[in-house]
């Protein structure tokens, strides 16, 4: 059997032939839109306007008890909501202290929250926002999803969109009509402790999957009751901080800042995403929130970004007492609001109603001109008005019937099936017998909190209380799939929080010797702690040692031991590769991460993840599959500066992919021509699988030292056995330039190399 797949590529740009994804119009601005923005504007008092800019957190209007506790279930304090609301005039609400809420509580804080706009108390809805990151994890019976960095193994954009549009759906059911995701920091920096929401290390790659990720949230053209405006996070700089800790300083040479780190959000643009949401950290010593050049004269200016750049937690306040480039609350406010930011998330009570009366006094005395207040005010009433806050309240629930559909956990399930990545397969030792005695053990092993991390339920995700209802852990999936009487679980590792880092310890060692005794395998579930942001900083990326110890004492049985790794950044487990029968990444892969796991573990569904970044074998060794070539010296002298444990790209299946005539279309190119590359692929093996059709490009010679490889190109196929397809790429020279120094992006003429998989071509552009 034969099929032909065609890909065409432009810098930042995949457009499928089959059309899946179509650029949103919000990029175009509409001038009988404006017209009526022009026309509020002229009717708004200064407080009002800044109100629009103002976001403050739903605990700020929640009842609390004596000693200053949430009440539970939680109600609207109405004279804190009337405050807010009348008086200080505020636009935005935003979600992150509290835990996953019923359908009914959310209904009735929208309805709290549509009602000024509705009853006419406002002019201007309040637009309410949430970090629904995998799924919509604040309202309980939702679909959990993996996190960014296990959606980014899957090399699938089709199932990203997919993801985006449930996310969307059911955050919109939940009344919500604004999502804090995708994140689109490049993931550079290991230790960083929200590496699992990033798209991997790469800006190709974290582009196209952000772009369907964004297709997915907001639909195509206008924005329906199924949809919700995106907020790319974080612009930018955010996850490559040089001592890997959560909002600290990154040092950023503006080659790099170009080719790495604006990339994906450019493409996050072109896009159409309607919001922005600012670094917290600092990049060459300039704050995200103080960056004039990079708000204004890149977002805005340069891209045409047309909607709003909201600021991080407490950013603002964190300009004068973290940052110190303010002199003072008033100082903060000013610098912020001019460098570029449109809303800032102060967002707690007191300091609101500070910051409101702060912007008014700078309104007063100049410090902020009219002209600037008006266009973040017109920025956030277009967002507005594209979620069509202007037009709709919140929908009953009954407009909703696949909430929590089965249809919607299957998608679920299959981005946990496509994204899970073997990575060793000794002997062939997988897949496993349904005959064999199991052994389901490690501290990862018996709780959703580490399929699912942070960001789920709660904040940090470590609470049990709020795990979804009739979701399997990875020993409950094995208990469904062979039964109780042939599986067994040991935790014999605790993770647990020590002087707020993550600790691990031995637990009950014996039940677990004694149980691995008389088991055929041993299935060793590792990982770390659910954690983000600053509770998420760790000391070191070595897997804890009590981990590794459990380990070697299972091997100690000679016994085949699969060590399946639940964890939201790669961890250093080098000591104990070698004696592994198999290694899986499971990144976090959410609610149906046990089922997805076992399918696989059974043959029933064949592994297709790769690894979305380099896995370091040492600690302390940093490095990344585009290196320079001065990096890549291993072939002379056995220097091996660039030894990762595993590839970018790399992973298993149980089927075999043969690669063969790599052709191209012609031998040289000029600026203006189309090279097409195709490539036969074969499943040569005994059952179907799906293989990620990668293309690399590398400058040859060039002014400044390039990219070893860089990827320019992926198409995810399905085989059955014995079936081949050829599949075709298009590039362009604006697929070959690179940025200078200063930032400029230059195409210079030469040789080029094209490598897929195993097979090397070069032609030259002139």
């Amino acid at each position: 059997m034969l099929k032909s797949i065609k890909i065409s590529l432009v810098f930042s740009t995949l457009i499928f032939s089959l059309n899946l994804f179509s650029q949103s119009k919000f990029t175009t601005l509409n001038s009988e839109t404006e017209s009526k923005i022009t026309a509020l504007l002229s009717e708004m008092t200064v407080e009002e306007k800044v109100g629009q800019t103002c976001q403050i957190t739903l605990d700020v209007f929640l009842k609390r008890n004596a000693n200053g506790a949430v009440i539970e279930p939680i109600e609207i304090d109405s004279k804190k909501w009337e405050e807010a609301i009348s008086i200080y005039k505020v636009g935005s609400v935003l979600n992150v202290g509290s835990h996953t809420l019923s359908m009914d509580q959310w209904k009735m804080i929208m309805e709290n929250v549509h009602e000024p706009y509705k009853s006419g108390k406002t002019n201007i809805p309040i637009i309410y926002g949430i970090d629904a990151i995998h799924g919509v994890n604040y309202t309980i019976g939702g679909t959990l999803f993996p996190q960014e960095i296990g959606l980014a193994a899957t090399w699938n954009p089709r199932l990203a969109s997919e993801f985006g549009h449930i996310t969307a759906y059911e955050t919109k059911a939940s009344g919500i009509p604004w999502n804090f995701s995708p994140v689109l920091d490049v993931a550079r920096q290991p230790l960083w402790s929200r590496y699992f929401e990033t798209l991997g290390e790469d800006p190709y790659l974290a582009g196209e999957m952000g772009k369907a990720i964004i297709c997915g949230y907001q639909g195509k053209d206008k924005m329906d009751n199924y949809h919700t405006a995106a907020c790319l996070k974080h612009f930018v700089g955010y996850s490559t901080s040089q001592s890997g800790r959560d909002r600290t300083p990154a040092w950023i040479p503006e080659k790099y800042m170009q080719e790495l780190f604006l990339a994906p959000f450019k493409s996050g643009i072109e896009s159409g995403a309607m919001t922005v949401m600012v670094n917290s950290g600092d990049v060459n010593g300039v704050p995200g929130h103080f960056n004039y050049h990079l708000l204004t004269e890149v977002l805005k200016k340069e891209w045409g970004f047309n909607g709003f750049a909201v600021s991080d937690w407490e950013d603002f306040i964190m300009l004068e007492t973290v940052h110190r480039v303010a002199e003072n609350p008033l100082d903060a406010v000013v610098k912020g609001f001019n460098a570029g930011v449109d809303m800032s998330m102060v967002p707690s009570a007191p300091h609101y109603k500070s910051y409101c009366d702060l912007m008014k006094q700078a309104i007063t005395e100049e410090l902020i001109s009219m002209e600037r207040l008006d266009d973040a005010v017109r920025r956030i009433i277009r967002v507005k008005m594209a979620a069509g806050l202007f037009e709709k309240g919140m929908n009953e629930n009954k407009n909703y019937p696949d909430f929590g559909s089965s249809k919607h956990k299957e998608k679920a399930l299959c981005s946990a099936l496509e994204s899970i990545t073997l990575l060793k397969n000794k002997n062939n030792t997988l897949p496993l017998s349904a005959e064999s005695k199991v052994l389901v053990a490690g501290p990862t092993a018996n709780n959703l909190v580490y399929l699912n991390g942070a960001w789920t339920h709660t904040w940090q995700g470590l609470d049990t209380t709020y795990n979804t209802a009739g979701c399997n852990t990875i020993y409950e999936a094995f208990k469904n799939e062979i039964g109780a009487e042939n599986c067994s679980y040991s935790q014999g590792a605790e993770l647990y929080l020590q002087e707020d880092y993550e600790a691990c310890k031995l637990s009950n060692i014996s039940d677990f010797k004694t149980k691995a005794q008389n088991s055929d395998v041993i299935v060793l579930c590792l990982g770390e702690l659910p954690s983000t942001e600053k509770p998420g900083d760790i000391r070191s990326l070595d897997l804890p040692k009590a981990q590794i110890e459990l380990a070697k004492i299972a091997y100690e049985y000679e016994k085949p031991v699969i060590l399946v790794l639940v964890e939201a950044r790669p961890r250093i487990i080098h000591e104990i590769v070698g004696d592994a029968a198999a290694i899986i990444q499971t990144y976090l892969p959410g609610d149906y991460g046990g089922d997805a796991l076992v399918q696989l573990l059974y043959g029933k569904e064949n592994f297709s993840g790769k690894l979305p970044y380099s896995y370091p074998k040492h600690n302390g060794v940093i490095e990344f599959y585009d290196h320079p070539r001065s990096v890549d010296r291993s072939k002379s002298n056995h220097f091996k500066a660039y030894d990762p444990e595993w590839n970018f790209g790399y992973g298993l299946s149980y089927t075999n992919f043969i690669y063969s005539d790599l052709q191209i279309s012609q031998q040289k190119i000029t600026t203006v021509d189309e090279l097409t590359i195709s490539v036969m692929v074969t499943n040569t093996g005994k059952m179907n699988g799906k293989e990620v059709v990668q293309l690399y490009i590398s400058d040859k010679v060039a002014s400044l030292v390039p990219a070893g490889v860089r990827l320019k190109g992926f198409e995810k196929i399905e085989l059955a056995p014995n079936e081949s397809k050829r599949v075709e790429f298009s590039i362009f020279a604006e697929d070959l330039k690179f940025a200078d120094n200063s930032g400029n992006w230059i195409t210079e003429p030469g040789k080029f190399e094209i490598a897929i998989k195993d097979l090397n071509v070069t032609f030259e552009l002139n």
